[in-house]
């Protein structure tokens, strides 16, 4: 292969391409090209454990792994800048990187929001640096404004108030995590947070971020004002994908594959949070932002950008878990469905799985302190299964 395995983007995807390159049985030169100084890392724990303590960074593998063992060059601190698929390079400031296969894992970039640059104290939770810079503002006992229900707001909040600081969440839907587990799931976890002792607004939007230098306060649309030392914006995030524009591939909410996880454009393959492609297991393009979907595209990207005429399609049942107080929350497939019922457990009483039905299929499942039953449930959805055997199923389980 003229000029080995390209792969843009330090990240998860970016390693378990490297790795699956090699599993493979590729013995070709391999470049991995990170827009961040720092070797790949786990991003789940900035927001949960990372946050709770002075733990070490939590780094995949060492420089000397990636170096001596998987034979890899290393460029990081330096973002790709452009692609050029008709020549096959990939360009890294002034430096021109020739390619056979590429593999593009940049993922996504922490939405901000506008005005609040020149602020200190006002942070997303993306990256290490930004987990390191929040860490200290709760070392230092912020009073915390997190803005956004989700699930990143939420564990940063949790942080908070493991610690005993006062924090507020603000969120501009009436219901949190609408989107990603549906209305009446949303209003049942997001009650952790007022057991907690967490102070929730919804259906509230912000009218802007004050302070002289550094944040001192967030006026919201219905008058009221926060005071804040620490506001952590997750309002979620964009595929990086402006790098690309004018490459010749197709850009539409990432970019867009077909089920082999191919771009169309000859060498090119996607995955991690940047990848829309083509789930056949639910027959739609997804974009997924989480750790499993990360971690198997890529390496399913690597193995076939790397050895063409390799590639399997890829197909999934999302599945993604959030740790908030004592709670963890699990989440398997898909939100949007016909209806949703409460098969085990009590939503009052904090401990319950609801299965998600979309025609007569099991299309979801959700778990809150029932951590044994979400891979039962994920490996019927995965097997195709009928809405009556899950019911049949979650009876036996009472």
């Amino acid at each position: 292969m003229t000029g080995g395995l390209v792969v843009v983007g330090a990240s998860l995807a970016g390693l378990r391409a490297v790795e699956g390159a090699r599993r493979a049985g590729f013995d070709g030169p391999i470049t991995l090209i990170g827009a961040e100084p720092h070797l790949p890392y786990d991003r789940p724990p900035l927001s949960k454990a990372f946050l709770d303590a002075s733990r070490e960074a939590p780094f995949y593998r060492t420089e000397e792994t990636l170096r001596q063992e998987l034979r890899t060059r290393l460029l990081l601190g330096e973002p790709a800048t452009a692609l050029d698929c008709r020549r096959r390079v990939v360009s890294v400031g002034d430096r021109e990187i020739p390619y056979g296969g590429l593999v593009i894992a940049t993922g996504a970039t922490a939405r901000r929001l506008p005005g609040t640059g020149h602020l200190a104290g006002v942070h997303t939770l993306r990256t290490l640096d930004d987990a390191i810079a929040v860490r200290e503002a709760l070392d230092d006992g912020a009073r915390t404004v997190v803005i956004g229900a989700g699930f990143i707001g939420s564990e940063v909040a949790s942080a908070a108030r493991k610690r005993g600081l006062p924090v507020t969440i603000v969120e501009a839907l009436p219901t949190p995590l609408v989107r990603a587990i549906g209305t009446a799931m949303g209003e049942a976890c997001s009650a952790l947070h007022l057991a907690n002792g967490t102070d929730l607004r919804c259906g509230v939007a912000v009218r802007a971020i004050e302070g002289d230098g550094r944040v001192e306060r967030v006026r919201l649309a219905d008058g009221t004002v926060l005071d804040a030392d620490l506001v952590v914006v997750g309002v979620g995030a964009a595929p990086a994908t402006d790098w690309l524009h004018g490459s010749g591939l197709t850009l539409d909410n990432g970019i867009v594959c077909d089920a082999h996880l191919a771009t169309g454009v000859p060498g090119v393959y996607a995955a991690g949070d940047i990848a829309r492609w083509f789930n056949p297991l639910f027959g739609r393009h997804m974009r997924l932002e989480h750790w499993n979907s990360a971690a198997e595209q890529g390496g399913a990207a690597g193995a076939a950008a790397a050895l063409p005429g390799s590639a399997k399609p890829y197909e999934t049942v999302p599945y993604f878990w959030s740790d908030w107080y004592d709670a963890r929350i699990q989440f398997a497939g898909i939100p949007d469905a016909d209806e949703v019922k409460v098969v085990a457990g009590d939503t009052e009483a904090g401990a319950f799985v609801a299965l998600y039905r979309t025609g007569d299929r099991l299309t979801g499942a959700l778990a809150l302190n029932k951590p044994r039953e979400i891979m039962k449930y994920r490996g019927q959805i995965g097997r195709r299964g009928s809405w009556a055997d899950a019911l049949d199923f979650a009876a036996t389980r009472r």
